[in-house]
Order: C-alpha cells, then sequence, then structure tokens
C-alpha cells in the first residue's frame, strides 16, 4: 500500500472517530446521545442502555475527550506511525466491545464493533507485510 492511499485510511478512521465520539465529550451532549442510541435501540429492539449516572458519564466523557483529541491530531498531522498506534488502538476497543456484548451490552454496539475491527485490519494489515514503505515512514 502506497503512503498516500494509508494516510487517506488514517484521515478516514479520523472522521469516523471526530463524529461519533464527539458526543461523549461532554455531560450535556452525551444525555443527548444517550437518549438518541436507548431509542434507537428500543425501537429496532437491540437493547438500552443502563440509566444515566455521573459515573457512567464520567468516563463517557473522558472517552470522547481523548478520542477527539486523538482524531484531531490523525487529520491535522496524519502519520503512518498514527495509523499502527490507532490500529492498536481499534484491537483493543474492539476487544472490550465484543467483552460487553457477551456481558449483556445493547446488541447496537455490534455496529462499533464493526466499523472499529475493520480500520484496525486496515490500519494493521499493511504493517504486516514485508518491504512495505510504511516502515520507512513510521518516523516522518
Amino acid at each position: 500500500m502506497k503512503i498516500t492511499s494509508y494516510l487517506r485510511v488514517v484521515r478516514a478512521s479520523s472522521w469516523y472517530d471526530l463524529v461519533v465520539t464527539a458526543g461523549f465529550a461532554t455531560p450535556w451532549t452525551y444525555a443527548l446521545v444517550h437518549d438518541t442510541l436507548s431509542s434507537l435501540g428500543r425501537d429496532w429492539g437491540l437493547g438500552v442502555l443502563p440509566e444515566l449516572d455521573p459515573i457512567q458519564t464520567l468516563y463517557a466523557n473522558l472517552m470522547g475527550s481523548v478520542v477527539v483529541v486523538w482524531a484531531v491530531l490523525r487529520l491535522v498531522r496524519p502519520l503512518a506511525l498514527h495509523g499502527l498506534l490507532d490500529g492498536v488502538a481499534r484491537v483493543l476497543f474492539t476487544a472490550w466491545q465484543g467483552y460487553a456484548l457477551a456481558q449483556g451490552a445493547p446488541r447496537f454496539l455490534w455496529l462499533f464493533l464493526g466499523v472499529e475491527a475493520m480500520f484496525g485490519v486496515l490500519q494493521l494489515a499493511p504493517w504486516c507485510r514485508r518491504g512495505t514503505e510504511l516502515r520507512e515512514s513510521r518516523v516522518r
């Protein structure tokens, strides 16, 4: 994969993160996201989120804030190394979402897990190939 194509994938994953997680970054927007996801889950028969509480909101805000900052960094200064690190983070996110689903989390979480896994594969697979120009560009 050419570095320019790879950086397009890094930017696309950044835009996805920004759009999906911006609403988690503040208590007020998270309350709206929580209500919307629960309503959609109820309407589609996929389950609802538990009642809002201060600790759930805190963790959602922490995750949302960090992911928004990470997304902006990858948009403003996309590097191959950022794609590698984001791919590793997506493996972790996919694992924890799978764990949550196994513990009874609302089934709409499968949609997010699928996107996480897809971007993880797209960003990690090129690093597994010998002779890729990504290895040489990781310090740029």
